[in-house]
């Protein structure tokens, strides 16, 4: 979330993003983005979400979402029989103009994963040596007890917030949600995402085992885009509540 700091946190320690934070930041965002867009689309070719190691058309599904002409189709044509008598085959041959936009929509989500991945470990490798990861992202011990916890949760409920100044220290409440976007969302969608490729659970069929799946990997992944995609509302909104143009200089130009 944007910078609402808790009444612990001094004005005066503001040091504004590090360069390589700023850079990293807007690449990064840049991905997220089109591997939203590319993946909404993807979604839409097939917005139907299994459990498990398969899942397709002719099989149950965990849930279908009513995005696209290709929900809740019906469209099947009859069973097939060769012969009066026998036992009708399976026919998936569909009866609509079914919406399919694959190819360039997973082409575009692929090269977007790259940009996140990369600059992703750049990130996490830059943030470990300089300390920035466990000085502004990591709650310390401290700020996770009760009392200072919940300051920090009632100054968020309360308007107008204060302007922010741009850039940690962060509240407790910015702290997790940070460290759970960078520690364990981005990483858990590139790891879903890796294990729905066959080209890479050929090589690493460890990958399905560990989702159980690639339609598991699937159905997480669609969870945690939901999930980012909540945080990433909530960001632009405390960002716009708290001084838009002051902290979209600071992550564009320092501060």
């Amino acid at each position: 979330m944007a910078a609402v700091l808790s009444g612990h946190a001094s004005r005066s320690a503001v040091a504004g993003h590090a360069r390589w934070v700023r850079i990293s930041h807007w690449i990064l965002a840049a991905s997220v983005l089109t591997l939203a867009f590319s993946g909404f689309e993807i979604l839409m070719v097939h917005p139907r979400l299994y459990w498990g190691k398969v899942g397709n058309d002719l099989t149950p599904a965990l849930f279908e979402l009513p995005i696209s002409r290709n929900y809740q189709h019906g469209g099947w044509a009859p069973p097939v029989t060769f012969a009066p008598g026998t036992h009708p085959i399976v026919s998936a041959a569909r009866t609509y103009d079914i919406f399919n936009q694959n190819s360039w929509g997973r082409s575009l989500h692929f090269l977007a994963a790259w940009f996140l991945v990369l600059t992703g470990l750049f990130y996490l490798l830059a943030g470990l040596t300089s300390g920035h990861l466990w000085r502004d992202l990591v709650p310390r011990p401290g700020e996770l007890a009760p009392r200072r916890f919940w300051r920090d949760v009632v100054a968020h409920l309360h308007l107008p917030f204060r302007t922010a100044p741009g850039g940690p220290p962060y509240g407790v409440l910015q702290k997790l949600s940070y460290a759970g976007v960078v520690l364990i969302a981005l990483p858990l969608m590139t790891l879903t995402g890796l294990a729905m490729s066959p080209a890479v659970t050929a090589a690493y069929p460890g990958l399905l085992d560990l989702f159980g799946g690639s339609q598991s990997a699937r159905t997480i992944h669609f969870f945690v885009f939901a999930l980012l995609a909540l945080f990433l509302i909530v960001h632009l909104a405390m960002v716009a509540l708290t001084g838009f143009r002051r902290q979209m200089h600071t992550m564009t130009f320092g501060g």
